[in-house]
């Protein structure tokens, strides 16, 4: 998937994660990329802020269910399985050798993110709204990325 030239210029050259804010789940995925990512190299997108809208718009997805993270590297967006796979990538690490999940078959590996993606709210739970980051958790957003 590709984004818009002109919204990609937007967002720059970090790698970016678009995730729902109000998925425990989701959350969780989070916070465990903010730990890990000790060189600080990803940034993040809610997918209820502004920008987070026009991502999901732009790739004719839907801007009200979010069942897939987006995982925005070098120009290129990846979904499902391949976004976490991009994602393990970034952080490096030991959690590199994760990132072959991104090998796997999308007709193997899909449908389970899937499944996943469609019951996470109600296997892991719902905020009643996004988190309230710290400045410095805040600092890692983007632009109208937050909200």
């Amino acid at each position: 998937m590709q984004l818009p030239a002109t919204l990609s210029d937007r967002i720059g050259p970090a790698p970016v994660v678009v995730f729902d804010g109000e998925c425990v789940l989701c959350a969780h995925s989070f916070r465990f990329l903010l730990k890990h990512d000790r060189e600080r190299r990803l940034r993040f997108v809610t997918a209820q802020s502004p920008l987070g809208q026009e991502i999901y718009a732009a790739l004719g997805l839907s801007t009200e269910s979010y069942e897939t993270t987006l995982v925005l590297v070098a120009g290129e967006c990846h979904a499902k399985t391949r976004a976490v796979a991009a994602a393990l990538r970034v952080i490096g690490g030991g959690w590199r050798w994760l990132s072959c999940i991104g090998w796997l078959p999308r007709w193997l590996a899909d449908p389970v993110y899937s499944l996943v993606a469609r019951n996470r709210y109600r296997w892991f739970g719902r905020h009643d709204s996004c988190m309230i980051p710290d400045a410095d958790v805040r600092a890692r957003f983007l632009p109208g990325g937050w909200g």
